[in-house]
């Protein structure tokens, strides 16, 4: 696995890609590829011990022609300014594709959230509110739970903000807990159309997702959401991994079972009588359906030549390199990309902040009947611009429908001053 590649470079590589087959201006294109601002700010907090610590932290809104930003928060010792800058790119053509009217933002603190403790980390998350308070607002920028982030987080800076603005505004972030103005279904929301993207793909490939064979890497709350839902179509997962290893079972693993031994000990590792595999091991697995649900460029063109895979489908961020792209679509292995694939949390996130602006409450069974008819609407537009645009692979296709939606709400909107 390779960890050399920019994430930000990969971005500004896709959308060049899908531009050979767009008609737009230049000075447009390379306005899509490029975040409108970056907040770069060091949060001091103090320790349990009294003493005083400094982190970096950022924020970047890509692009608002179509809405606030949106996108998540994330904790995690590999977050850089370029990181966060190519996240929040995503997430504007992420919404671009599932037709959400959301731009994208994305924001991290460079930490390890393991080496704090609950009291740390929300003083430290109070102070990063504090500091994207001028930037967010519900009809501004919208953050949400991302990577070592969740309900909890999201209720602080919910908190933290109203009190601040004197004000109630739940519609300032989303992913909170349900009695703080949540969804339901929200947890569950990007597993969830990572298992609807893999349905409608096997469908249209006619191939039937029953009894496929299924590796998951990385197996956190998208990972194992999507393992047991796919379990619930009748797949077969056979192999699951996280950061200390993975697991496998030519068999078949039970997906819930594997998620409750790892709430119990920590690790997927030691379940059952399954075999200890690596995470490059998993990968590389002949399953009819691979799921990298870690984090980005987990795979690159190296490790590209050994996947076996007949199916990838994106749950996490830009886990293939652009290098591992071009291996891939030359070799025929169907990836369907994570700005459509992943697009359940911000999708159910918007459903989030529609119910928080109408004061009204949705039911779990409406939020994922609502979900499921955004994602296969969705997957239907790409499918349609791959066959009738001739287009080379999945993502390109996700990028032409996505960018072309964001081009034209800018042309609509005109260039000021």
């Amino acid at each position: 696995m390779s960890d050399e590649a920019n994430p930000y470079e990969s971005l500004k590589e896709q959308i060049d890609d899908a531009a050979a087959y767009i008609d737009a201006d230049d000075g447009v294109l390379t306005r899509l590829k490029n975040p409108e601002r970056v907040l770069e700010t060091n949060l001091t907090f103090e320790r349990d011990d009294g003493s005083l610590e400094t982190v970096r932290a950022y924020r970047s809104q890509f692009n608002g022609d179509r809405g606030p930003y949106k996108g998540g928060i994330r904790y995690h010792p590999g977050v850089t300014r370029d990181e966060v800058k190519a996240l929040s790119g995503w997430m504007a053509y992420k919404c671009a594709v599932v037709d959400v009217p959301y731009g994208g933002g994305k924001g991290g603190v460079a930490i390890d959230p393991a080496d704090y403790s609950a009291d740390e980390l929300e003083r430290l998350t109070r102070s990063f509110a504090t500091e994207l308070r001028p930037l967010i607002g519900e009809d501004r920028d919208v953050p949400a739970p991302d990577v070592n982030t969740g309900q909890r987080e999201m209720n602080w800076i919910k908190d933290t903000y109203e009190t601040l603005e004197n004000t109630t505004a739940p519609g300032v972030i989303t992913g909170k807990a349900l009695d703080s103005g949540g969804s339901e279904g929200r947890v569950e929301a990007t597993g969830r159309s990572t298992m609807l993207a893999a349905r409608e793909t096997f469908e249209w490939l006619d191939r039937d997702v029953r009894n496929a064979t299924v590796a998951v890497q990385g197996y956190g709350n998208a990972g194992s959401v999507a393992a047991a839902l796919l379990e619930d179509l009748g797949a077969d997962v056979v192999a699951v991994s996280d950061s200390s290893g993975g697991i496998h079972d030519p068999d078949g693993l039970d997906a819930r079972g594997v998620k409750a031994h790892k709430r119990e000990t920590g690790s997927v590792s030691g379940y059952g009588d399954a075999e200890a595999i690596t995470n490059e091991e998993l990968l590389t697995l002949d399953v009819d359906l691979l799921v990298p649900a870690a984090l980005e460029n987990a795979v690159d063109a190296d490790l590209a030549a050994d996947l076996e895979a007949d199916v990838v489908v994106e749950a996490a961020n830009g886990p293939l390199t652009p290098g591992a792209d071009d291996v891939l679509t030359e070799r025929g292995t169907w990836v369907v990309p994570d700005v459509f694939a992943n697009a359940g949390g911000v999708t159910v996130s918007y459903f989030e902040w529609v119910q928080n602006r109408q004061r009204f409450h949705w039911t779990e069974e409406r939020v994922n009947e609502e979900l499921e008819r955004t994602i296969t609407e969705a997957f239907d537009g790409i499918v349609e611009a791959y066959e009738g645009e001739d287009l080379p692979n999945l993502r390109t296709a996700a990028y032409v429908v996505a960018i072309r939606r964001v081009v034209n709400a800018y042309d609509q909107g005109g260039n000021w001053p």
